[in-house]
C-alpha cells in the first residue's frame, strides 16, 4: 500500500523548479499564417522527434478534437485538448493568424476557442518534444503554452501552480469535463475531489484523508526522471517518496486524472527490444486512491451513480453495478446509476402492498452515508426486514450485528467490500409491474385496463339505458350517484371516496381523443395518489365508435 502510494506521490513534487526557456527545447516552428483543417486524413504538426503531435483527432460520431497526443503509439493517446466540451465539425480550422492570434473556428467562421496570450508579438508556434505546445515571440519569450493549461494529464517536466487542477473527462471517449478532479489548492494542499457535475464547483475531497494531508510550499512538478520528492522553497528534500520507475529514454510516461476518479501513473515502452519484460501498452505503476470504492461522498452519488454500487475489479479498476431488481439508466454510461425495474410500494394506507414485496439479500454490500433516515439497535434480521417491508419510504435496509439502517431513495455511496460483515436487503416487487412498459406491452396494458373497467360497469347495468356503459358511468359520477355502480359490493361501499377516484380515472381512460388518455404509468400514479386526478370531461361519442 505504502509502496504503491509512493509511486504516484513521487510524480507530484520535484526537488526544485527550473526556469523555463523556450530556446532550450527541441521544436518545430510554425510561422504566422500557418493553419490546420479538421479532415479525415491526418492533420497535425509533429514535434521534431515525432513523439508528439498537435492537431485534430476525430472522436465519437464525426466530431473533431483539437489536441496533443503521443504520435508514435498506435493508440495516439491524447494528453491535452482545447475543445473537449465543444467538438467541431470537419472543415473547422485552427490558425496562427497574421496578427498573432491563435484561434479555432468552425466551418462557418464562428470562434470556438482561442489561446489567451500573456502578451503580444507572437512570431511562431512550436510542438516540443516534451509534449508541450507553445506560442513565442521573435526573441523566444514564452507567451502561451499548453503546459500552463492542462486538461486531465501531466507529462514529465510539466508543472502545476497553486489553484491549478486536472479535470477528468466524462468517459473514456467523451472528452468533456467529468465528475472528478485533481487540484493543488491555494492553501498548498493537494486533493482529489468530486465535482458538482455539470457545474465547475467541487464537492467532496476524497483523497488524502484528513489525518494524512499532502502539501508542499513548492509548485507541483512531474520530474523528468519519473521520481518525486517533497521539497521546501529553498529546494532541500523533505521526503523521498518513490524510486525511479523507468528511464525517460526507454519509456513514455504520463499521469492522468481518469474518468473513474482514480489518479494513475502510466508507462509505455518506447521499444520492445529494450523493454522485453514490459507489454507494449500503457501499464499502470500506481493509483491514488488505492480503492476509490471506499470513499463516502457528503454530496453527490459517490464513486458510482445513484442506486448502484462500486466493486473493485481484479484489474484494480472500479466497476459500477446494479443491485437485483435494478438496471442501468444508460447501459452506455454505467456511471449514471441504476433505476428500479418495478413500481415502488404504495403509501396509501388502505393499500399498503407489503405482501407484494420481498427482499433480496446481498452480502458485503453497503450504502453508507446521509440517506439513513432511521436506525435501530438490538434487533434481529427478521425484525429489520419487517420494519422495512411495512414502510413505503424504505427502499432497502442494511443489517449488521444486530443493527438495522433504513435507506430511502436515491441510494448513494454504494460499495462492495468482502471484509464488510453486514448485508443489504433490497426491497423488490414480486409481480411484473414495471415502471416503463414499452411499445406493444404498454398498448396492451392500456387496453386491458379499459376493458376491465368497462366490464365492471357492465355487470352493474340493469336496463337498456345503463348498457350505454360509458355515458351511464359518467352520469353516475356527475350526479353523485356512484353507489349505483357498486350496489352489490359491500366492501366498495365502505370507501366511496376511492370508488369516485377510480371512476374518474376510468373516464379519463376511455376518452375518445387518444391524446387525452393518460399513460399506464400515470394511471398507476393516480391510483397510488402520487398524481392528483383532475375532473374528467364527458366520454362524448366514445360508445358510437366501438
Amino acid at each position: 500500500m505504502a509502496l504503491q502510494l509512493s509511486y504516484l506521490l513521487s510524480l507530484l513534487f520535484l526537488i526544485l523548479l527550473l526556469p523555463y526557456s523556450t530556446t532550450a527545447q527541441t521544436s518545430s516552428n510554425q510561422s504566422l499564417g500557418s493553419s490546420l483543417t479538421a479532415q479525415e486524413k491526418d492533420s497535425y504538426w509533429a514535434s521534431p522527434s515525432g513523439d508528439f503531435a498537435f492537431g485534430f483527432q476525430q472522436t465519437g460520431k464525426g466530431g473533431y478534437l483539437l489536441a496533443i497526443w503521443f504520435n508514435k503509439l498506435p493508440e495516439k493517446t491524447i494528453v491535452w485538448s482545447a475543445n473537449g466540451d465543444n467538438l467541431v465539425l470537419g472543415g473547422s480550422k485552427v490558425e496562427l493568424t497574421k496578427d498573432g492570434k491563435f484561434v479555432l473556428n468552425d466551418p462557418t467562421g464562428n470562434e470556438i476557442w482561442k489561446a489567451d496570450l500573456a502578451g503580444s508579438g507572437v512570431a511562431y508556434a512550436a510542438m516540443l518534444d516534451t509534449g508541450n505546445f507553445m506560442l513565442a515571440s521573435q526573441d523566444s519569450s514564452l507567451l502561451w503554452q499548453s503546459f500552463d493549461h492542462p486538461t486531465d494529464t501531466m507529462l514529465p517536466s510539466q508543472t502545476m501552480s497553486l489553484g491549478s487542477k486536472l479535470v477528468a473527462r466524462y468517459s473514456e471517449m467523451n472528452y468533456s469535463k467529468g465528475r472528478f478532479q485533481f487540484q493543488l489548492k491555494m492553501n498548498k494542499s493537494l486533493v482529489l475531489q468530486t465535482r458538482a457535475y455539470p457545474m465547475d464547483d467541487s464537492y467532496t475531497d476524497y483523497w488524502p484523508t484528513p489525518e494524512e494531508p499532502v502539501g508542499s510550499d513548492f509548485p507541483l512538478v512531474f520530474n523528468q526522471s519519473g521520481s518525486i520528492t517533497f521539497t521546501t522553497t529553498n529546494g532541500s528534500i523533505v521526503k523521498n517518496i518513490s524510486s525511479n520507475p523507468g528511464s525517460m529514454q526507454d519509456f513514455y510516461q504520463r499521469v492522468i486524472m481518469e474518468y473513474d476518479g482514480v489518479f494513475r501513473h502510466y508507462v509505455y515502452p518506447k521499444s520492445s527490444l529494450k523493454s522485453r519484460s514490459w507489454p507494449m501498452t500503457w501499464s499502470s505503476l500506481s493509483t491514488v486512491p488505492s480503492n476509490i470504492c471506499n470513499f463516502v461522498a457528503i454530496h453527490g452519488s459517490g464513486p458510482c451513480g445513484y442506486n448502484s454500487y462500486c466493486s473493485l475489479g481484479d484489474d484494480q479498476r472500479p466497476k459500477c453495478l446494479c443491485p437485483d431488481g435494478y438496471t442501468y439508466i444508460d447501459p452506455e454510461d454505467v456511471m449514471k446509476g441504476c433505476r428500479q425495474n418495478f413500481l415502488s410500494q404504495s403509501c396509501d394506507e388502505a393499500l399498503p402492498e407489503s405482501d407484494l414485496f420481498y427482499f433480496k439479500s446481498m452480502p458485503y454490500i453497503d450504502w453508507p452515508g446521509r440517506y439513513d433516515y432511521e436506525y435501530f439497535q438490538g434487533q434481529n434480521e427478521d425484525w429489520c426486514r419487517t420494519a422495512c417491508l411495512g414502510d413505503c419510504f424504505c427502499a432497502a435496509a442494511i443489517y449488521r450485528n444486530g443493527k438495522c439502517w433504513k435507506k430511502k431513495f436515491p441510494l448513494s455511496n454504494g460499495r462492495m467490500d468482502s471484509s464488510y460483515e453486514g448485508k443489504s436487503l433490497i426491497k423488490i416487487r414480486k409481480d411484473n409491474s414495471t415502471l416503463k412498459p414499452s411499445g406493444a406491452d404498454l398498448k396492451k396494458k392500456d387496453q386491458s385496463t379499459v376493458i376491465l373497467i368497462v366490464k365492471s360497469f357492465e355487470a352493474e347495468a340493469k336496463d337498456e339505458d345503463q348498457m350505454i356503459l360509458a355515458d351511464w358511468a359518467y352520469d353516475c359520477y356527475k350526479d353523485e350517484k356512484l353507489e349505483l355502480l357498486v350496489e352489490n359490493d359491500e366492501e366498495a361501499k365502505t370507501d366511496m371516496k376511492r370508488v369516485k377516484k377510480y371512476v374518474m380515472i376510468a373516464i379519463w381512460c376511455i376518452q375518445e381523443d387518444p391524446s387525452l388518455r393518460p399513460t399506464m404509468k400515470k394511471v398507476v400514479q393516480m391510483m397510488e395518489g402520487v398524481v392528483e386526478v383532475s375532473v374528467p370531461p364527458g366520454p362524448s361519442s366514445f360508445m358510437s365508435s366501438m
